[in-house]
């Protein structure tokens, strides 16, 4: 960028900034006015009391001032404590939505004020980076036909908004942006001020609480929201700037990039404990995913009917889209649209056609016939045919922009719209193979052999021709469900295409026998068959997930033993010699802390890709990553940029979680702007593993031995507390609000896996959320103070080495940039406050001393190791976010430890108090809107 775009950026920044308090202002001016309205000014009065006494204690903590505001909060009668709670959490819902608007506001500003610069992190500097490097375009497209991304979406129960609320939002964010036009009227502005007033009372009107757990189909309405309102239209945009920067460094070439980036969903496919998704639901998903495609497919070609006015008065159309048309005539008896009536204009007279075609695409008993599309392929048929006969009578600029967007979009979606995976434990799968090979006779003890015995007889029966179930045998329930979920996917192969399910992902993977067992499952329904000849065609692949650090442990020889099998091999062979492996992020956390996790997830991803390397087949890595620190959150870039370049040949998977379909994917610009941020970071990636930087091998062993003594002392200083500290589980239970998050109604799957108070029983999610709620957060950083220290210790030489990795180590630079953002978000003073709700005095102290003791510790050596001053001083933006933030939040969270104490002195009484436990959960609600992050 020249030195002039430079200055002129920086000299907007404080403008831009200047626009973003504006925002913020003026809805909370709008805010002030509903609560006046609806409270009167007394409602008004309190709540900006609590806020500036809020403000004044995080300028200056004074104890007689944190007295006055504690007692001040407690003496608030339940009506005016109920409102106050109401108008900090909606403060922050619209200080979330200003935010959103100002990051595509400070893209715009970015591109109107730079020029022809290129902005950091665009599509635009990936490729310009490429180029500048003298990377040829054979390679630039070698390097294309490589990347891919999916993006899978899962209904784990962490987005704490209804999607009634996110609609409104939607509609205040439209608003918001709408304030910018310079064009506006006076009058235009005050009708827009009146409109957002309005909104801003029909929110706080609206009950932010649901009234019932939602059901598996209501999430996936949830997911599909995101499709129809964004995602549809962001993706090919994203394939769209990805040419036009390859046409503009490398012109010449007729630029069509490979399909590298796509969607998936879990959402109606997951049923790792959750007993709600069944054979029966995932139809109805996949039913619903095609509805939501024809509908889009729908919606554009109507489109191009009204622009396609092309009179044959004037050009001459090609003979192709003339005969097409005919036998459309012949074959098609039409019913559902009305064909155009003017000859002349044949484009809208076929477009007529394709629209009968899709409307037919839903009558099953026209399955096969020339009347409706039986597959993406022949819309896709329909459209080229439409395109050629464009560029035939030089409509060239048309044909690319209108018709390459819908076929981008056919080729991104197809009837199916995404891919859908299968989930379920690998206990499920034992039990039922246990009880149908009692059932044949084969083996009475299934679950009782050792894991080599289960290997081979399960090797035996993938070779074994011979079915194994049979339609005479009676099974029980959860046999029967097991089974049916295999010919539900057999069947959605044949009806929507391979491609809408094509991995079932195995949950708590410990050894080999759990893979096979999915694969004999696959066999009975025609998923995986041995022709005569010792061909294997298999359409569904067995994916491990590794999720505790013992699993982890195990995974490169599991997988190595797999490859070693020469029926398993055939099975990956007939995949392309691709194999998908998922690691989890959130069990490992949970189970060794954030250092190992991230440790572990390391030597785990380079020692897979090794052993799958010496078998000659490439691996797409499935990061199962939540939106909270404390389950490997990170900006979806960043996730991308943090995995060895090597590990990234066979593709990438991670799953969008929670609150970040709503933060990432709710708005058009931010939509876009996250896609292209993880394009850039892919192609960089990409790039990377293909030139490899050059370091030496001595100094990065030396780092790896390094990172990996601070991994064993982090596992056993957090393994002492969490696993061998009785007191523990009483500290977390009484501390957190974690028996009242199982009661907000934020996702159709139990909390727990069992009903069972065992730390290994406690999903990771509900584990993260509520230290988050309790200002902890503590699985985001806890016991890496003692890992550095104990490294370290007083030796400078050794604090040098430590920031060199910093500078140099990208593996430790995100690991301790992400230490930090959990530190700064942490705040021990309030989760003290939580502590106090421990009825063991010494649990309460002791404990509460080794967490403090061990945010001091790691929050100084951070700052050693960085040089910074304060935590955060790396990413000022976000340091300001949290540093406004806090004083909105620190209310919340001082009234839910008041409203969690009083609650749990009635329920141990066997009374109830639904009005508390609503302003328990709406506490809850307003500290995830603050915080950003739920689980």
């Amino acid at each position: 960028m020249s030195e002039q775009a430079t200055s002129t950026l920086s000299a907007n920044r404080p403008q831009a900034n200047n626009l973003l308090r504006r925002d913020v202002r003026f809805l909370g001016n709008i805010l002030g006015e509903v609560l006046v309205h609806q409270g009167g000014r007394e409602l008004l009065d309190i709540v900006e009391q609590i806020r500036e006494t809020s403000k004044s204690l995080r300028a200056e903590f004074v104890p007689e001032l944190f007295g006055d505001f504690k007692s001040k909060i407690a003496s608030l009668n339940p009506e005016i404590r109920h409102q106050v709670i109401r108008a900090f959490a909606i403060y922050f819902q619209l200080v979330n939505i200003a935010e959103q608007n100002h990051r595509i506001r400070r893209k715009r500003d970015y591109e109107r004020s730079a020029g022809e610069g290129v902005q950091r992190g665009s599509i635009e500097s990936a490729v310009q980076d490429l180029k500048e490097r003298g990377i040829a375009i054979e390679d630039v497209q070698q390097i294309l036909s490589g990347i891919s991304l999916e993006l899978v979406m899962t209904a784990h129960p962490t987005e704490a908004t209804r999607r009634a609320v996110l609609d409104i939002h939607k509609r205040i964010a439209e608003d918001v942006m709408e304030l910018d036009n310079p064009t506006l009227t006076y009058r235009e502005r005050e009708k827009l001020r009146d409109k957002l007033l309005n909104e801003v009372l029909i929110l706080w009107q609206t009950d932010e609480l649901r009234d019932r757990k939602p059901t598996v189909i209501d999430e996936v309405r949830n997911g599909l929201y995101y499709f129809d309102e964004t995602l549809f239209e962001a993706l090919p945009a994203v394939y769209e700037e990805l040419e036009r920067c390859l046409e503009k460094y490398y012109p010449g070439e007729n630029w069509h990039v490979p399909s590298y980036l796509r969607f998936g969903s879990w959402i109606g496919g997951d049923r790792d404990g959750n007993p709600s998704v069944t054979a029966k639901i995932t139809w109805e998903t996949l039913t619903l995913n095609r509805q939501l495609a024809l509908k889009k497919y729908e919606e554009k070609i109507n489109e191009l009917v009204d622009q396609l006015s092309f009179s044959t008065n004037i050009v001459q159309v090609s003979e192709e889209l003339i005969e097409s048309i005919k036998q459309d005539r012949q074959l098609i008896d039409v019913k559902c649209v009305e064909l155009w009536r003017n000859a002349k204009e044949p484009y809208r007279i076929k477009l007529g056609f394709m629209l009968e075609k899709l409307a037919n695409a839903r009558d099953e008993a026209l399955k096969g016939s020339p009347m409706r599309y039986n597959n993406a392929d022949e819309l896709l048929a329909d459209l080229r045919i439409i395109d050629r006969s464009l560029r035939h009578h030089f409509a060239d600029h048309v044909a690319d922009t209108q018709i390459g967007k819908l076929v981008r979009q056919v080729e991104l979606f197809g009837f199916h719209l995404l891919q859908l995976d299968i989930r379920q434990h690998s206990q499920e799968h034992e039990n039922a193979m246990g009880e149908i090979l009692a059932k044949m006779n084969i083996v009475s003890n299934y679950g009782q052999l050792s894991e080599d015995e289960k290997i081979e007889l399960l090797h035996k029966l993938l070779n074994d021709p011979r079915p194994l179930t049979s339609s005479h045998l009676d099974y029980t329930e959860s046999t029967r469900e097991c089974l049916d979920v295999y010919h539900t996917v057999y069947r959605a192969q044949q009806e929507f295409g391979v491609d809408c399910i094509s991995s079932y992902l195995i949950s708590m993977t410990q050894g080999a026998s759990d893979m096979l067992e999915v694969m004999v499952f696959a066999k009975e329904v025609g998923l995986f068959v041995k022709d005569v000849d010792g061909t294997v065609r298999c359409t569904l692949q067995s994916v491990p997930l590794f999720e505790t650090i013992d699993d982890l442990h195990a995974a490169p020889g599991i997988m190595k033993q797999l490859f070693e099998l020469p029926i398993y091999r055939q099975a990956v062979e007939a995949r392309g010699n691709l194999h998908e492996i998922m690691l989890g992020y959130s069990d490992s956390n949970k189970d060794g802390g954030v250092v190992t996790a991230n440790w572990e997830l390391r030597v785990a991803l380079n020692e897979i890709t090794a052993a799958a390397g010496e078998h000659g087949v490439k691996l797409k890595f499935f990061h199962g990553r939540g939106g909270a620190l404390g389950r490997g959150g990170m900006p979806l870039n960043r996730s991308i940029l943090a995995q060895p370049p090597h590990t990234i040949g066979g593709g990438i998977k991670i799953t969008e979680q929670g609150e970040v379909l709503s933060s990432r994917y709710s708005m058009q610009g931010i939509a876009y702007r996250s896609l292209e941020q993880a394009t850039w970071a892919l192609i960089t990636a990409a790039r990377l593993a293909k030139y490899p930087q050059q370091q030496e091998q001595e100094i990065v062993a030396e780092w790896n031995d390094i990172a990996r003594s601070i991994s064993e002392t982090a596992l056993t200083k957090y393994q002492d507390l969490i696993f061998r500290d009785p007191g523990f589980m009483t500290f977390f239970k009484e501390s957190t609000p974690l028996p009242e998050v199982g009661e907000l109604n934020i996702g159709s799957r139990p909390s727990k896996r069992k009903n069972s108070d065992r730390f290994e029983d406690l999903r990771a999610i509900p584990w993260v959320f509520a230290w988050t709620q309790s200002r902890y957060l503590l699985p985001a950083w806890y016991a890496a103070g003692t890992a550095l220290q104990t490294y370290a210790g007083d030796d400078e030489k050794r604090m040098d080495t430590l920031k060199t990795m910093y500078e140099q180590f990208p593996f430790f630079r995100s690991l301790i940039d992400n230490l930090q953002m959990a530190l700064a978000k942490a705040d021990l003073l309030i989760a003290k406050e939580y502590a106090d709700m421990i009825s063991d005095q010494e649990i309460r102290d002791r404990i509460f001393t080794q967490i403090e003791e061990e945010y001091k510790l790691t929050s100084d050596l951070i700052l050693q190791i960085t040089g910074q001053e304060e935590i955060l001083d790396n990413v000022p933006v976000i340091q300001e976010s949290i540093r406004l933030r806090n004083p909105y939040v620190d209310p919340l969270s001082y009234m839910q430890v008041q409203l969690l104490s009083e609650l749990r002195a009635i329920r141990e009484q066997d009374e109830d108090a639904p009005e508390l436990l609503r302003e328990v959960l709406l506490t809850i609600n307003g500290i995830a809107a603050g915080l950003r992050n739920t689980g």
